[in-house]
């Protein structure tokens, strides 16, 4: 209990440090997956170990635990009473956070639906008359993708197969669930915040390889991205374009990145390592408490 307890917190230093080498060496979509995964595990354990430190303080409060026995036997204190304060004040502000993100999580989805009433169900693209060059992939069933009409008319009709091609695949992959994910973990752990950076980036570069293999280019896929980039604002974690545009544009001037398999696995085992730990200090707690009442 007092060393396992403690593992979460320690990976997650370790996994914001190997983020962005593995976002810069594995294919997108293998290293967007894997990231996420660690990070929800991540910061699972390290939301359980603040629980479990918070619980450790009944080791100094009811009597039936401190005078377990007729001879006077007394629980040992699993952790410094000082660690188990700190611990349940910190599980209040984790949980304020985690509300606080899903609470804008919901702001956002409603304001892009919201914008697409009043169109048929069936309808997949909807352009809104706007001076603003903004594109957006809206999840929800069915998903759609919305485009203001002057970012249609900023982009040639190639340029525009890929801005199409970019959002059709972060609805088909479902990209708006594994950056809420890398979102809510780093809510609930600001350690992880690189990570879920690392996450929103990779999404984007893996729309951008799928719209080059679907146009079959991907000098014209970086065109269009260059083109966008110049003429859009800032918008959502989904929209076609973020401040990393240029990492984006030169990654597309290269060959894709491989599926490091072994570098994933090991990134994936830093998430299981830590949930790991946590069950460990799960079965302490729960064997001291039991030793003392019987």
């Amino acid at each position: 209990m007092r060393f396992d307890v403690y593992t979460p917190l320690l990976v997650s230093l370790l996994l914001p440090l190997v983020s962005p080498a593995v976002g810069r060496r594995v294919a997108p979509a293998l290293a967007a997956r894997v990231l996420t995964s660690a990070a929800a595990l991540t910061a699972a354990a390290t939301t359980w170990s603040l629980i479990l430190l918070t619980t450790a303080l009944v080791g100094d409060a009811p009597p039936l635990v401190r005078e377990a026995h007729e001879d006077g036997r007394r629980l040992a204190d699993p952790v410094p009473e000082v660690i188990g304060v700190a611990a349940c004040l910190t599980l209040a502000v984790v949980v304020w956070r985690v509300q606080r993100a899903v609470r804008a999580e919901r702001r956002t989805r409603r304001a892009l639906r919201r914008l697409c009433a009043g169109h048929p169900q069936d309808t997949e693209l909807v352009v809104a008359a706007s001076e603003t060059p903004q594109a957006f992939a809206i999840p929800g069933r069915p998903g759609r993708i919305l485009v203001t009409s002057s970012m249609l008319s900023a982009l040639a009709p190639a340029e525009r197969r890929v801005l199409l091609a970019h959002e059709r695949a972060h609805l088909a992959h479902r990209h708006g669930r594994l950056v809420t994910a890398a979102a809510l973990a780093a809510a609930a752990n600001p350690l992880l915040g690189p990570v879920r950076s690392a996450v929103s980036f990779l999404v984007e570069r893996w729309a951008d390889e799928q719209a080059a293999t679907a146009v079959g280019d991907r000098v014209t896929t970086a065109r269009a991205l260059a083109r966008a980039a110049l003429s859009a604002r800032p918008g959502c974690a989904l929209n076609f374009t973020d401040r990393a545009v240029t990492r984006r544009i030169a990654a597309l001037q290269t060959a894709p990145p491989p599926s490091l398999w072994p570098a994933a696995a090991a990134v994936l085992a830093l998430g299981a390592l830590a949930a790991l730990f946590a069950a460990d200090a799960t079965g302490d707690l729960v064997g001291l408490l039991f030793n003392a009442l019987t």
